[in-house]
């Protein structure tokens, strides 16, 4: 079953989108305000002045100012616009948009790839003005016709980034409060790591609690017990979930065979994985891909 999943952001044309790996679009003048959910498949990066209130993983954050945010795809998240009136600018890419080493980098050490970090950042006049003209800039030579428009547009993703960690550098290096946070923090980013699944040839390497627990050099028993304590669920449980979403997004969104997901997420054969899949989700793979 096709879904369009980016009906949240009217304007947005899907096939261009990924086609050339990246859209940017000045948000309407006025939206629908129920909750819209993001995709998982693109990076976002936006400048928006509004009343709404973002869920993004486990936290809350309520806007009313002008904000930069910044969206992980791997991070669950929706909207909840408070009012109709919002506006602002958006940036949609892929991962393999962002080529090379050094911009690979930067995007890993942003608040993209910063799980702990918050997405949004509150601005003043001057930041959010001096934002505005990197988005118009974007904006123009997006609708242009530039040959060198995409080398333009990764240049001014970097220089977003990099004023956003200017102004609000990461809080990731934050104390823990205790020993069992410290070791569910590390495996929730051990975990949250292994994605995205980009080649099938290159199989899930960490998958059970042991082989996470190796990982970070603590005894099982210790890190299950940690991560119970800290997040009210088991190890097994967070593993599971992770991999039945990356198995839905890779089913979703690439036209891999049944089989090559299943190798790709860390299954010797198709079958154990069908068998998993459906215990986690309720439904087949073959059911989420129709």
């Amino acid at each position: 079953m096709a879904v369009d999943v980016l009906a949240e952001i009217p304007g947005v044309n899907m096939e261009d989108l990924r086609l050339k790996g990246f859209k940017v679009h000045e948000l309407p003048a006025s939206v629908d305000t129920q909750a819209s959910r993001g995709r998982r498949d693109f990076y976002k990066m936006g400048l928006v002045t509004g009343d709404m209130t973002v869920y993004y993983g486990d936290k809350i954050l309520e806007i009313n100012d002008t904000v930069l945010f910044f969206v992980n795809p791997n991070v669950l998240h929706s909207v909840v616009r408070r009012s109709k009136k919002t506006t602002g600018y958006a940036c949609l890419f892929t991962e393999t948009f962002i080529t090379g080493s050094e911009r690979t980098g930067i995007l890993k050490n942003s608040p993209l790839f910063q799980i702990g970090d918050t997405p949004v950042i509150a601005l003043n006049s001057e930041q959010a003005t001096f934002m505005t003209g990197i988005f118009q800039k974007m904006l123009a030579v997006h609708n242009g016709d530039y040959h060198y428009k995409g080398e333009l547009i990764r240049s001014c993703i970097e220089l977003i980034i990099h004023e956003a960690l200017r102004i609000q550098p990461s809080r990731n290096v934050s104390p823990f409060k205790n020993a069992a946070t410290r070791v569910t923090h590390l495996f929730m980013d051990l975990l949250e790591r292994q994605f995205p699944i980009e080649r099938s040839a290159e199989p899930l390497r960490l998958r059970t609690a042991q082989n996470f627990a190796t990982g970070l050099a603590v005894h099982v028993n210790y890190l299950n017990r940690s991560v119970k304590e800290v997040t009210g669920k088991p190890t097994s449980v967070h593993i599971a979930e992770r991999i039945t979403a990356e198995a839905k997004a890779l089913l979703q969104h690439t036209d891999w065979s049944v089989a090559d997901i299943a190798y790709a997420l860390g299954f010797e054969y198709p079958t154990y994985f069908n068998n998993y899949f459906k215990r986690v989700a309720g439904v087949t793979p073959k059911a989420i891909r129709k």
